[in-house]
């Protein structure tokens, strides 16, 4: 009788502790199975492709004239920072766009970069 007591009290505090644990702990509700992954063919990650430079065919009234665009306009140039707009302005005026490589202004890496995107007007 004593082991059935002893068995009862132990099945009781076993069944307690199970009921507290459950009651304290927020229930979470069972998430569905991720579905199966593509079976695509493993290829390594390529890194992204450089940017295109723009097109030879920019429409004229998205060029930077060189001969009376403001500081702030020709430092949107690839190359072109605030000393270099500035050498730029004082150049002024330009027969050409391949002026600021002539005379120095620019060297030919910085011009070949922004070359499609500039033009020289004539006033």
């Amino acid at each position: 009788m004593l082991k059935t007591l002893f068995l009862a009290g132990a099945l009781g505090l076993a069944a307690s502790a199970a009921l507290a644990q459950t009651a304290t702990q927020p229930a979470t509700p069972a998430r569905p199975a991720a579905p199966p992954a593509a079976t695509a063919p493993a290829t390594p990650a390529r890194p992204a492709a450089p940017a295109a430079a723009p097109a030879a065919t920019t429409p004229a009234s998205a060029l930077i004239d060189i001969n009376s665009a403001s500081e702030a306009e020709l430092r949107v140039l690839n190359g072109i920072g605030e000393a270099r707009a500035a050498a730029i302005i004082r150049g002024r005026p330009y027969r050409g766009k391949d002026d600021l490589v002539n005379r120095n202004i620019i060297p030919q890496g910085v011009y070949d970069g922004i070359k499609d995107r500039i033009i020289a007007r004539q006033r």
